[in-house]
């Protein structure tokens, strides 16, 4: 059975920041009951995954980008800020935060976030519509067969029993996966090798080190910024090595910045043909010395810190086609040599996390040795041994500590978790053909099968999409699969799915309506005509699906009926297809990242008097 009484059932796997993003908006979106559970693995990541659970980020772990891009809710930009000033509860916080007034362009520590989303989530099942219901479940996904009607989902407790659960639906939101490190192999339980410094251990031993000690970082991102952070906010004196591969350096946002979007024109000569990579970086190279020349040029205001972030937001729209024209390999390879950069171009951090790792820069402890690490192996003296290969020679650096921050891994053929191994033994699962990054999905975030074709009730959020994300939509950076991502992901997943839901009758339907709900447009009547009556349709869905308060999502729910009602023949079937040419049009609005958040709720028409510019 895919129902629980009179409810049917969808199952999210993974309760992280994206399982929990979809679950608020399919409890705000259903107007019809409806089970939602939440299905996760760690209860300690439930409402938080990796990267924001409690007992894995000290309160020196600070969000990389201001707290004002932290809202769960595009269309709500202050939602966090809001949140953080007003609503949380500060009893058990330290002084230096518990007094502090949380800004959009400041920092707010990363743990409170777990808090944030519960709290959201708990409001979402609170004000849902009638027989609406959020179940939190335990347990692991192990594997997924598809039913008659619907997914036979096989969950894994803790205690070894599994179970097997039915539904309608099956969203996978199962987050980063973590990678093989074969140069580690001979020291992955290591008392000196931390390979998890996002846990309680991790961090117990980073807090345990004497101030003296040498450590070795591997990796120079940001989350590398977080353990050597922590350490130096603790008086840490000793040498604090980034290993890097490329030696890319993160910058720092100014203080007040503001993010905006920016018109350029095309780089049209990323258009042409593709001949051979080193052709194509001086092309690259080219158009983005013009562009940010640009940009320096008109946008006098914009901080010399920023102008690239500005650059390569502004290239998202024309990057599609310019990946277009790269053979597959080639782009694999381009991605992965230049991924780190790709990213430092495309975001900075705040000051709080920059700062503390610029002002300890050699001759301070902190040094960046740029090379591969070919080896980590343990020292007579209970050390460990680190070999990196430079540009020159290769070096062995003797450590107390080696934290690993290199470790997300996007090809899916290499994941060893049992879920992922049987989905693409089943065929239902594709890795990403042209990034070998993610999945291969549609538009709609439905997983595809080797041939292209939906493989069922399936979707999928967050970094099981990085792939489709740089492909489809330019999405390039930590962009392709972070919470800017995840945001747009959770209003289109939760909306689709609802609408299948709706329009065949509770289950994974057939008919003309199961044709309506595979497809990618509307119903070919409404919305292509563009009557006035169908674009104040669309505001009435906007306004229903960017609203928290049932009570209010009654109302305008009531005023979407009245309005329709003349525009359907007298059947029930007719206006199902005219929602869900509505919520396709509402969800393409709010999901449009072509402007930023506060312009989206003044073109949509839901700004507060106090927006003002920001970017997603």
């Amino acid at each position: 059975m895919t129902r629980t009484g009179t409810r049917p059932r969808i199952v999210v796997v993974g309760a992280g920041l994206a399982g929990t993003a979809t679950a608020i908006r399919m409890l705000r979106f259903a107007r019809r009951p409806v089970e939602v559970v939440l299905l996760e693995r760690r209860p300690d990541y439930r409402s938080a995954g990796v990267a924001y659970h409690r007992r894995g980020n000290p309160w020196d772990h600070v969000f990389n980008i201001q707290a004002g891009r932290m809202s769960v809710f595009r269309e709500d930009v202050l939602d966090f800020v809001h949140w953080a000033n007003r609503e949380a509860d500060r009893g058990d916080w330290p002084a230096h935060w518990a007094d502090h007034e949380f800004t959009e362009p400041g920092p707010a520590p990363r743990r409170i976030f777990q808090d944030y989303l519960e709290q959201r989530l708990a409001e979402a099942a609170r004000e849902a519509a009638p027989g609406v219901q959020l179940t939190e479940a335990d347990g692991e996904a192990v594997d997924l067969e598809l039913a008659a009607q619907g997914v036979e989902l096989t969950v894994r407790h803790c205690s070894g029993e599994e179970q097997v659960l039915s539904a309608a639906h099956v969203v996978l939101a199962t987050g980063l996966e973590l990678k093989d490190l074969p140069f580690a192999a001979d020291v992955l339980e290591h008392p000196r090798f931390v390979r998890h410094p996002y846990s309680a251990e991790g961090v117990r031993r980073l807090e345990a080190l004497p101030p003296d000690a040498e450590v070795v970082i591997v990796g120079s991102v940001l989350s590398a910024y977080d353990s050597a952070g922590l350490l130096l906010r603790r008086g840490h004196t000793g040498t604090i090595r980034l290993v890097s591969r490329t030696g890319t350096m993160f910058r720092s946002y100014p203080g007040a910045h503001e993010h905006g979007v920016v018109e350029l024109a095309c780089p049209r000569r990323l258009l042409e043909p593709y001949r051979n990579r080193e052709e194509f970086l001086r092309r690259v190279r080219g158009e983005w010395a013009e562009a940010c020349g640009t940009v320096a040029r008109e946008y006098p205001d914009i901080a010399p810190e920023v102008v690239a972030e500005r650059v390569a937001k502004a290239w998202e729209p024309h990057l599609p086609a310019a990946v277009e024209r790269i053979p597959s390999p080639e782009l694999r390879g381009l991605l992965d040599e230049f991924g780190t950069t790709i990213a430092a171009l495309r975001v900075g951090a705040v000051p709080y996390t920059i700062e503390v790792i610029e002002r300890a820069m050699d001759p301070g402890p902190v040094r960046l040795l740029v090379g591969g690490v070919q080896a980590i192996t343990p020292a007579e003296s209970g050390r460990l041994e680190v070999t990196v290969a430079t540009a020159d020679e290769k070096q062995t650096v003797l450590a107390d500590l080696v934290v690993s921050n290199f470790g997300r891994e996007t090809d899916y053929r290499r994941v060893e978790e049992p879920l992922w191994r049987n989905l693409l033994r089943r065929e239902l699962a594709t890795p990403h053909g042209r990034t070998g990054r993610g999945l291969d999905v549609d538009h709609r975030g439905v997983l595809l099968t080797p041939s292209g074709t939906p493989a069922g009730p399936l979707t999928a959020v967050g970094p099981l999409r990085e792939g489709d994300e740089i492909v489809r939509n330019g999405r390039t950076g930590a962009f392709a699969f972070n919470l800017a991502a995840i945001k747009n992901h959770s209003i289109a997943v939760a909306a689709h799915v609802i609408e299948q839901l709706e329009l065949a009758g509770g289950e994974f339907g057939s008919g003309a309506d199961h044709e309506l709900a595979e497809s990618g447009a509307s119903d070919g009547t409404f919305e292509e005509a563009a009557d006035p009556a169908f674009e104040h349709a669309v505001s009435l869905e906007v306004r229903r699906m960017a609203t928290r308060a049932r009570s209010q999502r009654e109302q305008l729910d009531a005023h979407l009926d009245a309005l329709i009602g003349p525009l359907t023949a007298p059947d029930d079937t007719g206006r199902r297809r005219l929602r869900a040419a509505i919520s396709r049009s509402a969800v393409r609005r709010l999901t449009d990242v072509s402007m930023t958040p506060r312009q989206l709720r003044r073109h949509l028409g839901i700004a507060d008097t106090g927006d003002t510019d920001e970017e997603d």
